[in-house]
């Protein structure tokens, strides 16, 4: 990993994205919005076909195939440069993509929700970013138990990063999944105590742009949260995030700059 922490841009081909700002389907539209990005210094662009807010419809695998192969196709043709992520837990979904150009999988369940993920992965040979979630988007608010949140995620990642390895798949991110069965308490606990995880020796990716955390928290609608997703992510970036997975580039770019400006004063 870069020793400069990286940002990813999210791009969501859904209707019901929680954050409004971010739904497209005009490819017109997902390539200006691509080009923005990385114009902007994305250094991945991650793309899904699902919403996976708490309490969002299911979307079947073929839906998401409809959604984004025939785009990620058009993008790659069109950004060559660009390094596409995928975000599904299908593993279907997860080939298709990375044969139309995709060269990431990124998956909110860590394989939990597909058990050919892993094996498909590992075939793939592309990095895995893994995300810590109990249950589904549909369920998994009433999951947000914990006794220590810290030490139960530590755990799953252990035992993540080693299943990972017997698959195949040598490059793992980890995301601590942020809001997924979780809550804002939970949040914050997790967001004091990220830099635990570095023990994992894994990029630790943080995704906390625009979420209930902060608009809740503030109480404001997600369309106003982007200063509040700048002050979290650069706390993020002081305990150890690699990644930010975001919204808002350039935003959080400027935070990256200024962060890593920091710290070589």
């Amino acid at each position: 990993m870069a020793e400069k922490p990286l940002v990813m841009g999210i791009i969501n081909l859904t209707p019901d994205s929680f954050y409004k700002g971010s739904r497209m389907s005009e490819h017109d539209a997902i390539l200006h919005k691509a080009e923005q990005m990385l114009r902007e210094g994305a250094a991945i662009l991650d793309i899904g076909g699902q919403s996976t807010r708490p309490g969002s419809d299911l979307v079947s695998e073929e839906e998401e195939l409809k959604r984004i192969v025939g785009h990620i196709d058009r993008l790659h043709q069109q950004l060559p440069e660009a390094v596409i992520s995928i975000d599904t837990f299908y593993s279907r979904v997860a080939s298709a993509a990375v044969a139309a150009g995709a060269s990431i999988v990124n998956d909110i369940s860590g394989g939990a929700m597909d058990a050919d993920m892993l094996p498909v992965v590992g075939g793939l040979q592309t990095p895995f970013i893994c995300m810590h979630m109990k249950g589904t988007p549909q369920t998994m608010q009433q999951y947000a138990v914990y006794d220590n949140i810290v030490k139960e995620i530590m755990d799953y990642f252990i035992e993540k990063i080693a299943a990972c390895k017997k698959a195949g798949i040598n490059d793992v991110v980890i995301d601590p999944g942020f809001g997924f069965a979780k809550t804002n308490e939970h949040n914050f606990r997790l967001l004091k105590e990220l830099s635990i995880l570095k023990i994992t020796g894994k990029p630790i990716l943080a995704g906390l742009s625009r979420k209930g955390t902060i608009y809740k928290t503030l109480g404001i609608p997600a369309d106003q949260a982007l200063n509040g997703t700048t002050v979290l992510n650069t706390l993020a970036l002081q305990n150890g995030a690699g990644i930010l997975r975001v919204h808002d580039v350039k935003e959080a770019m400027e935070a990256v700059t200024l962060f890593s400006a920091y710290q070589q004063a």
